[in-house]
Formats: C-alpha cells, sequence, structure tokens
C-alpha cells in the first residue's frame, strides 16, 4: 500500500513505524544495515505503548522475549544465513491461535490465563521462518461475530475512526497493521473473520482454500468452513505471509493474465446494496479487470442455497465445540455470544447432513461457473464500518449489522474458495474493501492476478 497522498483520507492516529512499508523494504533496510531487526522490534513496542490505549489492538505482548529473539535473527543475518521474507520480521497473532510464550484466550473469561502447552502450527512455521512475534491480537469472544466489540478484553477500535468498529473477529489484527505497529498479521476466517476486518480498515486480507493452512492448535468456531489467514498492506506480503504458512501448498503461479475475466456480482442476493460503497468497489473491479466486467449474475441464483447451507454447518459445528460450556459456565459468556450459540442448538440432525450434501452440489455448480471466469469481484462488505455497538444498519430497508457484514464474504467459506479483500478506495472518508474470489485450490493464481493488476485506489 502506496503511502497516503495530500488527497487520500488519513488515519485518525499517527501511524506506528510500519505504516507503509512492505515486507520487501524491510528485509532490503536489514540487509543493507539501515535497521536491525532489533529496530523494528523497539518500532514495534513504541507504536504498541503508544496506539494501544486509543485502539485496543492488542492483548498481550512480550517485548523483553521479541527483543531476544530479534538479537538471534540478527546475530544469524550477521553470520550469512537469511530464513526468508519475514526474517526479523515483527508479526501479530489472533488471541484465538496458541502460542506456548503468551496467553491464549479467545476473548473468553473461560480462558482468562490460559497458556497453551505448545505453538499452533501455523505459528511455528512463522517463528522457523524468522518471524518475531510481538503478541496477541484481540478476537471477538471466541471468534463467534463480525464486531469485534464483544470480547472480554473490550472492543478494538478502527484506527481510520476510533469511535468505529474494525469489524471481526480478526479484529485486533487489522487495528495493528492498518495502524502500523507491525507490517503483517495471522487471522482467522470463518465467515469472512480476515477478509471483513481488512476492509473497513483498508487492507489486503487473504483466506486461502479450505485446509491449504494447517488449523492445528486454533481453537475451532466450525471447522470444515474456517482457515487460517493473513492481513497485511500489499498482495505481495500476503502471498509471501500464506506461502508460508501453506508450507509449499501454495506455489507461485507465475505471471497472471493481460485480461483476466472477471465476472462482477451484484449485491442484492446477498445483502443491501448501499450504492456509494458498490460503486467504489465495482470502480476499483473494472480498474483491475482492464476490461469490460463479465457478468456474474448466474451466481445469484444460488445465493439461497449458499445461504442455508451455510447456516446449517456453521451453527451446528459452532454449537457441538461449545455445548457442554454452554451448559455448565453460561454466565462467562457475553450474551450476545451466548445467544447466538443457544439459537444454534435447535439445528437438527438431519438439517446439517442435508447442509453438506448442498454444499457437494454447489461445489460442483461453482466449479463450472469457474471454467467461464478467473475470478468473481464484488464488495467485500456492503457498508463501511458502523459506530461501536450498533445492531442495525440502513439501506433501501434495513438490517442487522451481523448479516450485513458477513453477507458477502461467508458464502465463500461454505464452498471453501480462496478469497482476497483489497482497498478500493474510500466513502465518506471510510475504507471500502474489494473482494475476488477464485476457483477451488487457485490460491497462487488469484494472488498473482491481485498483485499483478491491482493498483492501490486514491480518493
Amino acid at each position: 500500500m502506496s503511502r497516503p497522498a495530500s488527497n487520500t483520507p488519513r488515519l485518525a492516529v499517527e501511524p506506528g513505524f510500519f505504516a507503509g512499508r512492505g515486507l520487501a523494504e524491510l528485509a532490503r533496510g536489514m540487509a543493507e544495515g539501515a535497521f536491525s531487526a532489533e529496530d523494528l522490534v523497539r518500532h514495534a513496542g513504541a507504536a504498541i505503548e503508544r496506539l494501544n490505549p486509543q485502539l485496543n489492538a492488542f492483548v498481550h505482548t512480550d517485548i523483553p522475549a521479541a527483543l531476544a529473539q530479534a538479537r538471534a535473527l540478527d546475530a544469524e543475518r550477521a553470520a550469512g544465513r537469511v530464513r526468508g521474507p519475514l526474517h526479523g520480521i515483527p508479526v501479530a497473532i489472533k488471541d484465538n491461535v496458541d502460542t506456548a510464550d503468551m496467553p491464549t484466550t479467545m476473548g473468553a473469561a473461560h480462558f482468562l490465563g490460559h497458556r497453551p502447552a505448545a505453538d499452533a502450527r501455523c505459528v511455528a512455521l512463522l517463528r522457523e521462518a524468522g518471524a518475531i512475534v510481538i503478541g496477541k491480537t484481540l478476537t471477538h469472544e471466541f471468534a463467534y461475530g463480525p464486531t469485534g466489540d464483544r470480547s472480554v478484553q473490550g472492543a478494538a477500535r478502527n484506527p481510520w475512526d476510533p469511535a468505529r468498529i474494525t469489524g471481526g473477529s480478526s479484529a485486533g489484527s487489522a487495528a495493528a497493521v492498518a495502524a502500523g505497529m507491525v507490517p503483517v498479521a495471522l487471522g482467522t476466517d470463518t465467515g469472512g473473520s480476515v477478509r471483513v476486518p481488512s476492509a473497513l480498515c483498508g487492507l489486503v486480507g487473504f483466506k486461502p482454500s479450505h485446509g491449504r493452512v494447517s488449523d492445528a492448535g486454533v481453537f475451532p468456531l466450525s471447522p470444515s468452513i474456517e482457515d487460517v489467514g493473513v492481513l497485511a498492506q500489499r498482495v505481495e506480503d500476503a502471498r509471501a505471509f500464506i506461502g508460508i504458512l501453506s508450507e509449499g501448498a501454495i506455489a507461485d503461479a507465475g505471471d497472471a493474465s493481460d485480461a483476466p475475466r472477471i465476472a462482477w456480482l451484484a449485491n442484492a442476493p446477498f445483502a443491501i446494496d448501499h450504492e456509494p460503497v458498490t460503486a467504489c468497489a465495482r470502480a476499483a473491479a473494472e480498474r483491475l479487470a482492464g476490461a469490460a466486467l463479465l457478468d456474474g449474475g448466474e451466481v445469484a441464483l444460488h445465493a439461497r442455497a449458499l445461504q442455508a447451507a451455510l447456516s446449517a454447518i456453521q451453527r451446528s459445528e459452532a454449537y457441538e465445540v461449545h455445548a457442554e460450556r454452554v451448559e455448565r459456565e453460561p454466565g462467562k459468556y457475553d450474551p450476545e455470544v451466548l445467544e447466538r450459540l443457544r439459537a444454534s442448538r435447535p439445528v437438527q440432525g438431519w438439517e446439517y447432513v442435508r447442509g453438506l450434501k448442498e454444499r457437494a452440489r454447489l461445489q460442483t455448480a461453482f466449479a463450472r461457473i469457474f471454467e467461464h471466469v478467473d475470478a468473481l469481484a464484488l464488495p467485500t462488505v456492503a457498508i463501511t464500518a458502523p459506530v461501536l455497538q450498533q445492531r442495525s444498519v440502513n439501506g433501501p430497508g434495513s438490517a442487522g449489522v451481523r448479516e450485513t457484514l458477513l453477507g458477502l464474504t461467508n458464502p465463500w467459506n461454505v464452498l471453501g474458495l480462496p478469497a482476497i479483500s483489497l482497498p478500493a478506495g474510500f466513502v465518506d472518508g471510510l475504507p471500502v474493501g474489494l473482494q475476488l474470489v477464485g476457483p477451488a485450490g487457485a490460491d497462487a493464481a488469484l494472488l498473482a492476478l491481485a498483485a499483478r493488476h491491482w493498483k492501490p485506489a486514491r480518493a
């Protein structure tokens, strides 16, 4: 993401060192001796100390331990060993992902003070690649919400306007990257939990095809539709980060087509249509395609079936994870999250099985659609960031904030498709996201398309 031009809306906070600095620039600076990994950790620590009281992005940090890791990595660099693009780079980890050296609370009173016995597989891979884990970022309680303002640690706040939500559930990761506290962060995505906060905070957010990244050591919400993802400032950074997490499963696809076939989806089947947001996202899609967008109207025929399958699968799996806890310790839950879980209990076994069958049918239908297009394009979120605690939105008509935030992202989780949110521009000074969705397994091609064709939008 380029540094803001004079006519671009500015963050409401003074950003930290990493704002506008990509991984390649940071690696080059360390290689040339302009700064060290230790310097980067100190920059991260200073930004967190200054900004976290305003944004509540981090729920735990360990700067002394990070400095020790940085010194060891600087010694490796001096000896001629560089592990890769994340060598010496400070990163943040969402607080539903296990870290052996820091608490993992899931944003829930049930797990305050909980320390896992081992790192999650994704965290171990980042450490092996030379990344320095600075701290844990706030998650919506048990990752079960798209607003990021329901957690035992409070609400994360949007750096563009701290009176507004970051989106969730990877709320703190979005605030941390958008405010320049760290250059990249890890999140998880069950219905949009990486892409929604990325869109509302002006970031790149990537969710891979289902199963491409190990979920070992990630507290589950709905295991058959959730994935570990990345929030970054640049497509290239997201690609480097996810390449490490996928352990080679997402290989470089090479150059993208000069004329990508991109089909535009109208909002109406999935969410309210807020015209300024739709127009902003569509203009970004047209710039990216470099040609007329194809008509994605065929997708609308599947909208109701997608939502029905998602509802049956997610609600059943989420309640299974929490069934005993809901009965034993209901008072520890945030009331909104508890209500959401209890509303999932009535889903019948036959509905879950039918949802699985319907998902298989829809996956076949979408494979046929992708024979004719390289990517589907639509807004990531139909609205800009609501204010904290807001729970309804007016469109034409009205809708719940939760349903509106997730309406354009969650269909792709039930299908297991890769999806990326790109900064598309601004409406009323707040970020808007453009979402691209690719065929199952085509993660590298989708990232290559975005990396080659996407250009940051100007206001």
